[in-house]
């Protein structure tokens, strides 16, 4: 399978996500506390569910990024020790997923010497710990507590270094050769393998017609109103998906009714949905663009992305791009990452397909951007945009049925096309 988009820009994500589960590190020092706020009228503070409280250590870190200069271990009975070599003081966040029971440790502003590379890379860095270079500007040690009593971590100066313990059982009387010495597990870049199906025996595939209510989204010339649109393709989708076995469809409204960003979100998760695909249109202060784009969660390339995705998700551009706070543990779990851009490809392959015969059909491709949406859903997620509705052409399609109906097929053939290589009963 064609690898379509550089696997290493995957590593630009910032959002921990831990076997399915999305886990939001707390606010440190020296960030606004709007930048965390959800997208609502009142803004608050967001709530993720599934994690312990975050640690963080250490001091602001200067314009230079720290160099962590070497990476050694030493193993006892009682305890196995990760030490950091830094270059100076750094400042560190802990955060720890409940299922499984993992830990990563993040340091900001920081990258692997090229010896501290090496040892990460060639498996001398013994089990259970792994560390990664998960961004440009951020490392990561990851390890599995599951066979351990206890872990503790601590910085030290002078000189200064991050000290990581993980304790052993006691009742267990381990020693140092009965660790598991099992190849630490790395990441590698290969083409995605698409979703199978849980073994509950079905698909669940939730739409999302993006805005409702109160929240009319963007407006044509004509003062069509984006979620109007987004509502009646989001109810043909789930018409056509509906009619094959295996699959059961939700959507996130079903009528003009505002939903916050953060309950669909939830909604998603606490259904346990295989797939999220999120209906919007687009648009764009000249009124010559037009055509079609599909997103999928990750750091803005341009800043048009950022443009579109602060205006879906109803915030200023300054509080949507994606900091280092948001860390992708890759190493833990690659898999919605890889899925949510294959089932991006599929969806913008079959619309481009099944649309181009009937319409002129602007490709603007696959893009990553900080969506809301795609951010705190804990499945392969896109954010499909549909049209320009601010092409005036484009606009007078969105109000004909025959449109919304070959927007609504095109889709659901990307999605049987993504469905139908993990052997799934929909045709």
């Amino acid at each position: 399978m064609q690898v379509r988009e550089p696997w290493l820009s995957l590593l630009t994500l910032r959002t921990l996500i831990v076997s399915g589960t999305l886990f939001c590190l707390s606010l440190p020092s020296g960030v606004s506390a709007e930048a965390w706020a959800s997208p609502s009228d009142k803004p608050r503070a967001l709530s993720i569910h599934g994690s312990k409280q975050s640690h963080v250590r250490g001091t602001p870190a200067s314009l230079a990024p720290v160099t962590i200069r070497n990476v050694r271990a030493t193993t006892s009975p009682e305890k196995i020790r990760l030490v950091l070599d830094l270059d100076r003081q750094a400042r560190v966040i802990e955060q720890r997923a409940e299922d499984p029971d993992r830990v990563l440790i993040a340091i900001s502003d920081a990258r692997l010497s090229q010896a501290a590379q090496g040892k990460a890379l060639d498996g001398t860095i013994p089990t259970p710990f792994t560390v990664t270079q998960v961004t440009p500007h951020a490392v990561a040690v990851s390890f599995s507590t599951t066979s351990f009593q206890s872990h503790k971590h601590f910085l030290l100066s002078d000189p200064p270094r991050l000290v990581i313990d993980v304790i052993l059982p006691i009742e267990q009387g381990l020693n140092p050769a009965d660790v598991p010495q099992e190849t630490p597990k790395r990441v590698i870049p290969t083409a995605s393998q698409p979703l199978a199906p849980r073994t509950k025996g079905y698909t669940t595939i939730v739409i999302d017609p993006g805005h409702g209510g109160k929240d009319p989204g963007a407006r044509g010339v004509r003062k069509t109103e984006e979620k109007d649109v987004t509502l009646k393709v989001g109810l043909q989708l789930k018409k056509l998906l509906s009619k094959q076995p295996g699959v059961r469809v939700l959507m996130t409204r079903d009528h003009d009714v505002f939903v916050e960003l953060e309950e669909r979100a939830r909604f998603a998760n606490s259904n346990e949905a295989d797939l999220f695909v999120s209906i919007h249109v687009n648009s764009h202060p000249s009124r010559t663009v037009k055509g079609i784009e599909i997103y999928h969660f990750g750091e803005a390339k341009d800043q048009r992305a950022l443009e579109v995705a602060a205006r879906e998700n109803g915030t200023p551009i300054s509080n949507t791009g994606v900091g280092w706070e948001y860390l992708v543990a890759d190493l833990l779990t690659t898999k919605k990452i890889e899925e949510s851009l294959e089932l991006a490809w599929n969806a913008k392959a079959a619309m481009v397909a099944q649309m181009n015969g009937h319409y002129e059909v602007d490709d603007h491709g696959v893009k990553t951007a900080p969506f809301y949406v795609l951010r705190f859903t804990s499945m392969p997620s896109i954010l499909a945009e549909i049209a320009y509705i601010s092409n005036p052409s484009e606009e007078e399609l969105l109000h004909k049925p025959a449109f919304v109906r070959d927007v609504a097929q095109s889709l659901y053939q990307g999605i049987v096309a993504f469905l139908s290589a993990s052997k799934s009963d929909i045709r």
